[in-house]
């Protein structure tokens, strides 16, 4: 009989894979140097597979190990997901769920749906965490997080998604900016060396490139914004034209601006809003109860967005 790791190996080495460092990875499992040596040792022999490399000065990780890294994560998740579902079948909807949510989303969703779920679930709680797409599902995987409330597109390959409704882009811009003239506002293609883009690493610089079906666009300043506000004072001092998503608009991000928000003609680029969980996740009923939430508060929204978007075309 094949003799298969164990859970407490697998997390030493994934400890060592984190730090780098056998002292450091040693007192994050709370063991002693030689013990954590050992179980990396039996981990290497069970599967025979040279998983770290070390000397003196340094520690690294082989190219195989990188690979038995991530499988080792999903391993260690879905054993803390089976711990927690054992706990949670007698007392559904009354945990604490850890939920990641973007910047470009958590400010102009969250204030309506969190009430919601306070009345409808009153036993269950919301621990908060705003963070990069990237960072959010890293920190799922390794089961530091439930559920990630991101925009696609995004590579959500393994991981279980649900998509709960599109958030169009509006056009935002001064109010004599030549780009707002006429009843249609077509796509800026002919202008996207004007608009203005949020730096590396968030996905609504990715979904405006998208909408602009430009791969990348360089500004020969090198300037970007760091986040909504960033860029919507840039667009404010004329620097140029920028794409935000309706729900920011909606929202209220512009009221203490000068700047005029017009909708895209139809079809409009539009990203997705998705609730993401692990498939082993032991939340499933609470991860059904946040999408269902969610999907009608974006209802409700709907109908106040028509409003503007009537008022915005008079």
């Amino acid at each position: 009989m094949t003799l298969l790791p164990s859970l407490r190996q697998l997390s030493y080495f994934v400890a060592i894979a984190k730090e780098l460092n056998f002292t450091r990875a040693a007192q994050a499992c709370f063991v002693g140097q030689s013990t954590l040596s050992a179980g990396l040792k039996e981990l290497e022999e069970s599967l025979g597979l040279r998983l770290v490399e070390r000397d003196r000065q340094n520690v690294s990780i082989t190219p195989t190990g990188l690979e038995v890294l991530e499988r080792a994560k999903l391993i260690l998740a879905a054993s803390e997901d089976l711990v927690e579902f054992a706990s949670a079948c007698g007392k559904p909807m009354s945990s604490t769920i850890r939920l990641g949510v973007i910047p470009t989303i958590a400010p102009f969703l969250l204030p309506n749906v969190l009430p919601e779920i306070r009345e409808r679930f009153p036993d269950l709680k919301i621990a908060l965490r705003e963070d990069l797409t990237a960072n959010l599902l890293t920190r799922l995987a390794e089961h530091q997080l439930d559920f990630a409330l991101i925009a696609l597109p995004y590579e959500t390959k393994g991981l279980l998604v649900k998509e709960l409704f599109n958030d169009e882009f509006w056009l935002v811009a001064r109010a004599d900016d030549p780009a707002l003239k006429g009843k249609e506002i077509q796509m800026p293609a002919k202008m996207a060396e004007r608009l203005l883009l949020l730096e590396e690493g968030h996905c609504l610089r990715e979904h405006t490139l998208q909408a602009c079906k430009r791969s990348d666009i360089h500004k020969a300043d090198g300037i970007e914004a760091t986040s909504l506000l960033t860029l919507l004072q840039m667009v404010e001092s004329g620097m140029g034209i920028a794409l935000l998503p309706e729900m920011a608009v909606k929202g209220g991000l512009l009221n203490s601006s000068s700047l005029v928000a017009r909708p895209l003609a139809q079809p409009a680029p539009k990203r997705v809003v998705a609730l993401i969980a692990r498939p082993s996740t032991a939340h499933i009923e609470e991860f059904n109860a946040l999408c269902a939430c969610i999907v009608d508060q974006f209802k409700v929204g709907v109908r106040v967005s028509r409003g503007i978007r009537k008022s915005v075309m008079a």
